[in-house]
């Protein structure tokens, strides 16, 4: 194996603190959460403040998964992860699990996983869960 590719929902669920992030600006900031780039142009730094000062209750390191990451690394196989959410936060989701060391290439957003098999090669394992990526390790 060359490459995989991870979603990030196999290194943690960053789900609740996007939904929650959404709420929270619906209400604070009174905007239509699907046309954020229209109605709040300073959205994605808006995120990132939000997300790194909550991301302590919704993210924990898990010592496999990092194992896992450390073992695929070490045998030179190169790492890709992908979400649906914004870069911002794929990349702070990274960085608090500890994995961003280990992490090539990430891809987010809408097909952010086809993005992610071009760059690593369509012949790159994909990871979905957890338990897929403490197996594979």
């Amino acid at each position: 194996m060359k490459a995989v590719a991870v979603d990030l929902a196999a290194l943690g669920d960053v789900e609740p603190l996007w939904r929650d992030w959404l709420d929270d600006a619906a209400r604070r900031v009174r905007v239509d959460v699907n046309e954020l780039d229209e109605q709040l142009p300073n959205w994605r730094r808006l995120l990132e403040r939000f997300a790194e000062d909550r991301a302590p209750v919704y993210l924990r390191r898990d010592a496999e998964t990092a194992a896992a990451l450390r073992r695929l690394q070490a045998a030179g196989v190169r790492i890709g992860v992908f979400a649906d959410v914004p870069e911002e936060l794929l990349r702070l989701a990274l960085s608090h699990l500890g994995a961003d060391g280990r992490v090539e290439v990430v891809e987010s957003g809408e097909g952010a996983r086809e993005r992610l098999l071009a760059k690593l090669g369509n012949a790159a394992t994909v990871v979905r869960t957890r338990a897929e990526l403490v197996a594979l390790a």
